[in-house]
């Protein structure tokens, strides 16, 4: 009883509340990203403003070019060669759908029945990167030459005789034809396609492939129920990375393709190094950009996920 009614011990004189140290890693993270964003300004933002600005100039390489805000470079421009681009859009599309129907049952096998072959076939995937983009082109000058195994095989299954009926061969010849140019695409961007659904389609939970057995699905049900839905995130990104370089490309159609093939980029080299007239060169790359743009979006709307690999 003492000590209960014994009086507590004095009280320590209070001290003031300090605030909690600022942590000094906290701008780590933005020093990080400055190289990063220095860059994008550098090498990006500023010949995209450069490039704005050539497009709405006039003049000539002789006597200087001048910022007029010469909007009209850009009708012009689309007028004078709207066909080119409208064969680079059909040539891309062609390659990208090829390049699906190509990529996707690989991947597949690299997914889910590869075993232990799995590395070996994804180094056979990424082995033409170890190449420059130019020669794996050039090989196909050699592939689809006339009187080759390849066009003697084609002709041997009357393949060509198709083909030159849908005007994407000329008689018995590949070579400078619209499908030696789809097929030098298709090649060149396959990787692009394969690598993003690979990705995809690895991370699929394979239990769940074995609920719907259990539920008594047939593996083409399995397929366009289960494993399609859940890679199309592969298939969104596989098919930008595939179609938006593709439509821009002027190397296959240089090498493999000939003047009835150009692509809207030949066109802008062609202005850039040849004609020199940077104002429509520079008005062709925007209208390209902003027509790619337009399409991606569209595309990515449509495809129902906005969850790319």
């Amino acid at each position: 009883m003492a000590t209960l009614t014994e009086a507590p011990p004095p009280l320590s004189p209070t001290t003031p509340t300090r605030k909690p140290p600022r942590k000094r890693g906290r701008l780590t993270p933005y020093w990080l990203l400055l190289p990063g964003l220095l860059w994008l300004v550098v090498f990006f933002a500023l010949p995209m403003i450069y490039q704005a600005s050539t497009s709405v100039q006039t003049g000539s390489l002789e006597e200087g070019y001048k910022v007029t805000w010469h909007f009209a470079t850009y009708w012009d421009a689309l007028s004078a060669y709207w066909p080119q681009f409208l064969r680079s859009v059909l040539y891309a599309g062609a390659a990208t759908v090829l390049c699906l129907a190509l990529g996707y049952p690989l991947a597949y096998l690299i997914a889910f029945r590869a075993g232990r072959w799995r590395n070996l076939i994804m180094i056979l995937v990424i082995a033409p990167f170890f190449t420059s983009f130019l020669i794996r082109t050039l090989a196909w000058k050699t592939i689809l030459a006339d009187g080759g195994p390849v066009v003697g095989a084609l002709n041997t299954l009357h393949v060509l005789d198709v083909t030159s009926w849908l005007g994407w061969t000329a008689g018995d010849r590949v070579l400078a034809t619209p499908l030696a140019v789809v097929c030098g695409l298709t090649y060149n961007f396959l990787p692009f396609m394969i690598l993003p659904l690979y990705s995809s389609l690895e991370r699929i939970d394979g239990r769940l492939h074995e609920a719907a057995g259990d539920l008594y699905a047939r593996p083409a049900t399995v397929f366009r129920k289960v494993t399609f839905p859940l890679s199309m995130p592969g298939v969104v990104s596989g098919t930008l990375l595939t179609f938006i370089p593709a439509s821009g490309d002027y190397v296959n159609a240089e090498l493999l393709g000939s003047t009835d093939t150009r692509m809207i980029g030949n066109v802008i080299q062609t202005q850039f190094l040849r004609v020199l007239d940077y104002p429509t060169a520079a008005a062709l790359s925007f209208i390209l950009m902003a027509a790619i743009l337009f399409m991606v979006t569209f595309y990515i709307r449509r495809s129902g996920t906005e969850d790319l690999v």
